[in-house]
């Protein structure tokens, strides 16, 4: 028996999307039409599973996304153009021809010309590769094969509505650290580069025996404005080197290993990949998908390597028959607390309702540790730049001062 993916017309006028087991199509169109539907489409799928599914179709491969406002309100406007009834290749026609991006009417354009060929809206979606997050359509198949796709999108959207403000918040909070370092550095540069080396010419006059701070601050000046020619490129081709590397496999693991270790922002990062691998997974166990499979999704979510690369781990344990939460606790990097509350609802058997309240609980605890983060960066940034403007500043004016004030320089 294999499963077929149906587009049909109830006898009450709505269209829906669902799967059944038959031996052959056309089994399978005259099940259907003994039971009242008007069949529209019968689509056998490429590969067994889910898994396979999304492997399958990954089509043309290409790798540039929509942007997240521009999908969250096409899903938005899709979620309610399904639950008015209005067929999905008239509903995905119609938000192509009214949207703003170039590239998401681009895409549509395709996903559009793909169900016109009898695929059904996951397959159109998958075939896209890289652009759509491959939780979306695997929850996209979950709801055709209930035959609530209008419900899934919804869950979808609440789900990428709260991920937005997330990174929004994130963003909003490390803005004016940001700024402010980089103001900083841009006066430590201006001072250095700039003003020190026009004071230097009237310290020659005070002889030899300037104060220790100004011989240092002279010395480090020299030394930049000097080297300036090659010391720029060298900084320049380093940076770039730099950021290629930390682009490679090898480079982001270095780099997300030593960002668990930094005080306050690792524990950040870990309690906000706890709530967005639990959200994934709950979403995913909301669309009818599998333990086993919703995991292999879900946790393409984590986006620290070192973390995916612990969590490597729960996948075979959980197909060995182990328990969900034994499997999470092999991975020894979930909070003791996430797993108690987890086990709870493995145990209820409200799991997916458990993994809601741990993504809402370390939602609230990530918002707790960036306020603490951003209100340790701030004061931190402004007493170590502070530090170094003040030390520059008196080394220009304490020779100055002491000879207006008659002291060891100008007795000499």
């Amino acid at each position: 028996m294999a499963e077929f993916v149906c587009r049909l017309g109830t006898p009450a006028g709505e269209i829906v999307t669902r799967t059944i087991e038959a031996s052959a199509v056309h089994e399978a169109r005259a099940r259907l039409e003994r039971e009242g539907f008007k069949v529209f489409n019968i689509t056998p799928p490429k590969a067994e599973g889910l898994t396979a599914f999304t492997k399958a179709t990954g089509g043309s491969g290409r790798s540039t996304k929509v942007k997240a406002n521009d999908f969250l309100l096409f899903n938005q406007q899709l979620a309610a153009l399904l639950r008015a009834g209005i067929p999905i290749l008239q509903a995905i026609s119609m938000l192509r021809r009214r949207a703003t991006s170039v590239r998401l009417r681009a895409v549509l354009e395709s996903v559009e010309e793909a169900i016109r060929g009898g695929a059904a809206l996951s397959q159109a979606f998958a075939a896209q590769g890289a652009i759509f997050p491959r939780i979306y359509t695997a929850s996209i198949l979950a709801g055709e094969r209930s035959g609530a796709l209008d419900e899934v999108l919804s869950r979808y959207v609440t789900y990428m509505r709260r991920s937005v403000a997330l990174r929004r918040k994130i963003r909003g909070a490390l803005a004016y650290p940001m700024f402010l370092l980089i103001a900083s550095l841009g006066m430590v540069v201006f001072l250095t580069v700039y003003v020190v080396p026009r004071m230097s010419d009237l310290f020659k006059g005070f002889g030899n025996k300037l104060p220790f701070v100004t011989q240092v601050v002279l010395g480090i000046s020299d030394r930049l404005t000097g080297n300036i020619f090659w010391l720029a490129p060298l900084l320049i081709v380093a940076a770039f080197g730099f950021a290629i590397w930390s682009r490679t496999p090898s480079g982001r693991l270095i780099l997300d290993r030593l960002k668990l270790r930094i005080p306050i922002a690792g524990k950040l990062l870990v309690q906000l990949s706890v709530a967005q691998v639990s959200r994934s997974l709950a979403t995913l166990l909301a669309g009818g998908i599998t333990l086993v499979e919703s995991w292999e999704i879900a946790a393409e979510s984590i986006t620290n390597l070192e973390l995916q690369r612990r969590s490597s781990a729960i996948l075979p344990l959980i197909r060995e028959g182990r328990s969900f939460t034994e499997s999470l606790e092999a991975a020894n990097w979930l909070p003791a607390l996430a797993i108690d509350m987890i086990g709870i609802g493995e145990r209820s058997g409200s799991l997916r309702e458990m993994l809601d309240e741990v993504a809402t609980f370390y939602d609230a605890e990530g918002e707790v540790k960036l306020e603490q983060l951003t209100t340790t960066l701030e004061p931190a940034i402004l007493v170590v730049m502070g530090g170094i403007v003040v030390v520059i500043l008196l080394a220009i004016y304490l020779p100055i001062i002491e000879s207006i004030s008659g002291g060891p320089m100008m007795n000499r």
